[in-house]
């Protein structure tokens, strides 16, 4: 144990100081929202890849997906690469194009109505506080408690990670958080791979005795993914995350050109391809064969009986910083929505960023640290993860789809839509799910966008017309 917290605490240390001196050397945008949550829009590609790649793969994934101990799983991060495709090639050179800080600041743009940007800003700010944050702080601080056995309670744990993540985002911006990301995403890939070649051999790379529901990629009705939901909700879900979720398009806004936003996000699609899927779900199933089904306690247990121990004190230390990256990254997207969305333009337009990031940063973590306990004993976080996303996302997206392919829609259409497919899936979670939750997320959408332009029809009495938004050429 003392070789592992050694190695743990020199790796996290070390990564600390790289990021300080890498950002310290960085030129300095005159624009204080531009260095803060743009980073002076100066990040290089390969820094935007590591940035977008750890954004999202954290104990969320790696803890989620192999607690369900299932190739299944894979779909999310193939079906992901898609939804990366379509942010490069369709939504990278739309926000240029409008020279957009934050994605709804398109929705302005588009509808002409700052109101509509505001309640959408409200709505991802309500997902990433409830949702995202405390669920990477519970999953991070169970991966440390499985791994090492420790005896605190999680919340303890919880409040340790808040307090090293949020301190990239309070005081470093999106440049520290995107340098630190990258960091630390080479050491978590690579040593992930190990992990899978070490819970191969385990196993001696034999796959009998293990049920046969748990290694098909074509999931039946019962399963987390029926294979029918691939040409429904799935792509919605990732055009939603990947195009229009600010955690993950402010990195590829930070870019000095189109062109480099789009090689960072190509970049980010292989690796997403050619490793994540193998991460997220092969020791899972591996575990399944040793210890039988042992949930989201997956990992961690994995880890932590395989690796030798230095090793394991290495690891251990690229997954508490791939949980601080992911922290820090929807801490520090949420502090843009709120200073520039709702701050500057109703309270204070000429207020001091700085002093600003600090304030609202360690407002959200309290929120966020406050629901932890609500996750603890969850039985599956990445199911519960996508389908509470349905409240937003779907309702959202739709917005998206109705600025950005029609003119004439009224943002109070765009804004009766929102409520009303917020409502719908309420009505599908909680008080009637006749199909799978992901078939539910298309339905929803497309009750959305009609609802959209009817309203916009019999209670605006405006009239839609089909007009793309044009893109900046690479």
């Amino acid at each position: 144990m003392n070789t592992q917290f050694f190695v743990f605490a020199a790796i996290t240390v070390a990564i600390a100081v790289f990021t300080y001196l890498q950002c310290r050397k960085a030129p300095r945008s005159g624009d204080d929202n531009a260095e803060y949550f743009l980073a002076g829009r100066t990040l290089s590609w390969y820094f935007i890849a590591g940035s977008i790649t750890l954004t999202n793969l954290s104990t969320d994934q790696l803890v989620g997906m192999n607690g369900n101990q299932m190739l299944l799983l894979a779909w999310w991060e193939l079906a992901a690469v898609v939804g990366l495709l379509i942010l490069a090639f369709v939504f990278v050179p739309i926000y240029y194009r409008y020279n957009c800080a934050t994605t709804t600041e398109l929705l302005e743009k588009r509808y002409g109505k700052q109101s509509l940007r505001s309640l959408v800003s409200i709505l991802f700010l309500l997902g990433n506080v409830f949702l995202y944050l405390p669920i990477m702080l519970y999953t991070g601080s169970l991966f440390l408690k499985s791994m090492f056995g420790l005896e605190a309670s999680t919340l303890t744990i919880a409040c340790a990670l808040a307090a090293l993540g949020s301190s990239y985002a309070i005081f470093g911006g999106l440049r520290a958080v995107a340098v630190s990301d990258t960091l630390s995403g080479i050491g978590l890939l690579s040593l992930s791979l190990v992990v899978v070649w070490l819970s191969l051999d385990a196993i001696n790379f034999d796959f009998s005795g293990i049920p046969a529901d748990r290694l098909t990629m074509i999931g039946g009705a019962d399963s987390p993914i029926p294979w029918t939901t691939l040409f429904t909700g799935m792509l919605f879900i990732q055009i939603f995350y990947w195009s229009t979720n600010q955690t993950i398009t402010q990195r590829a806004m930070a870019a000095p050109s189109v062109r480099e936003a789009q090689k960072g996000v190509l970049a980010a699609a292989a690796i997403r391809l050619l490793i994540v899927p193998a991460i997220i779900v092969i020791p899972g199933i591996c575990a399944y064969k040793l210890y039988g089904d042992i949930g989201d306690a997956t990992f961690g247990t994995l880890v932590g009986d395989l690796l030798p121990g230095w090793l394991s004190g290495t690891f251990a230390a690229m997954m508490v910083a791939a949980v601080l990256t992911s922290f820090n990254s929807v801490l520090n997207s949420s502090s843009t929505l709120y200073v520039i969305d709702l701050h500057e333009p109703y309270v204070n337009k000429g207020a001091n960023v700085h002093r600003l990031n600090i304030w609202v940063s360690i407002a959200f973590v309290a929120c966020a640290l406050l629901l932890v306990p609500i996750y603890d004993g969850a039985e599956s976080i990445i199911n519960l993860v996508q389908q509470l996303n349905g409240l937003l996302s779907m309702p959202i997206l739709s917005v998206f789809i109705v600025g950005l392919v029609f003119r004439g829609v009224a943002a109070g259409a765009a804004g009766i839509a929102l409520v009303s497919g917020v409502a719908l899936y309420a009505v599908f979670s909680f008080v009637w799910t006749p199909i799978h939750y992901i078939h539910l997320m298309a339905i929803t959408l497309f009750f959305c966008i009609a609802i959209a332009l009817i309203a916009n029809r019999l209670v605006f009495e405006g009239q839609a017309k089909l007009s793309f938004a044009k893109a900046l050429p690479a």
